[in-house]
């Protein structure tokens, strides 16, 4: 599984790569193991962290939230142990979640998966 993590690789920003490009919102972010991407979650609108996890071949993401760092394993749908990531290791703690501030729904909560 460790040749799926690359500890010195950055994180891509501090929100979801796709949902920034798009105008979108999430509800919490990942950050991909192997190459830093920052994608939204499974209960986010969108899923990016999944879809880039399919379309890169990077199955190992970590939260990007604050106080998290947990791993997950797409491919085998299951936690899994990694090493400290370089910094950021999470998005900025005045970065709401949901967020990005001022693109979230009034009607978030019923918008999630």
């Amino acid at each position: 599984m460790t040749a799926a993590i690359d500890p010195s690789v950055p994180p891509s920003g501090t929100g979801c790569v796709e949902c920034e490009e798009l105008g979108g919102w999430w509800f919490h972010l990942r950050r991909c193991a192997t190459c830093g991407h920052v994608g939204c979650c499974d209960s986010s609108p969108s899923r990016h962290a999944r879809a880039h996890a399919a379309e890169a071949g990077h199955p190992v993401v970590r939260s990007f939230e604050p106080g998290e760092a947990w791993f997950w394993d797409f491919s085998a749908e299951r936690a899994v142990r990694g090493p400290e990531l370089a910094p950021p290791r999470s998005r900025p703690t005045d970065q709401p979640a949901p967020g990005p501030a001022g693109r979230v729904p009034a009607d978030w909560r019923s918008r999630l998966h």
